[in-house]
């Protein structure tokens, strides 16, 4: 059911914001700044699969997790991108193809090891990784592993269709965040 809902609701999300996505590729192609950007992640059953998002981070920036980057990575619109979540639009095309699903543990990086042995431990690579959840609502990012897991196994251990809505609802109302920069630098 959730993986129907997954598919109806990036589908009709992808055609309203199908315009926005036209306005993006001819920025990116007219002003040839690469705006998107592509980063291998782990996925169900730890396969890897590709991530579409928006730039948020200067281009050069060294790929690793993000609250291992300091805040002056982060471009000014970057900052923007973030704030209002718009940064992960592109990730649609990946609920669309069944890589993902809006609610689920974020996907962490090939190069996090510290995570993956301790999603390994609650079994969390059997389920499709999300846009958003229970961690991302509670402000809980990539930088404790093993908070992080716990928090994800909960989630998906009570997951149904009304937590389902409702973490959406919460994220769409503006609450939560995504892994923080550091603050110093």
């Amino acid at each position: 059911m959730i993986r129907f809902i997954d598919f109806i609701l990036s589908f009709l999300t992808l055609i309203f914001l199908s315009p926005l996505a036209i306005c993006l590729i001819l920025v990116e192609l007219f002003f040839k700044k690469k705006i998107f950007f592509f980063q291998t992640r782990v996925g169900q059953r730890e396969k890897p699969f590709v991530v579409i998002k928006l730039r948020t981070l200067k281009v050069g920036t060294p790929n690793v997790a993000t609250h291992k980057l300091s805040r002056i990575e982060v471009t000014k619109f970057g900052l923007f991108l973030r704030k209002s979540k718009l940064d992960e639009l592109p990730q649609l095309w990946n609920v669309f193809r069944g890589e993902m699903s809006f609610v689920g543990p974020r996907p962490g990086l090939p190069s996090q090891e510290e995570l993956i042995t301790e999603r390994r431990k609650y079994d969390l690579f059997r389920y499709k990784p999300g846009i958003t959840g229970l961690a991302q609502l509670n402000r809980i990012d990539m930088s404790n592993p093993e908070i992080l897991a716990k928090t994800d196994h909960i989630m998906m251990k009570h997951l149904n269709i009304l937590s389902y809505i409702r973490y959406l609802y919460l994220t769409f109302m503006g609450e939560g965040t995504g892994d923080n920069t550091k603050k110093d630098s």
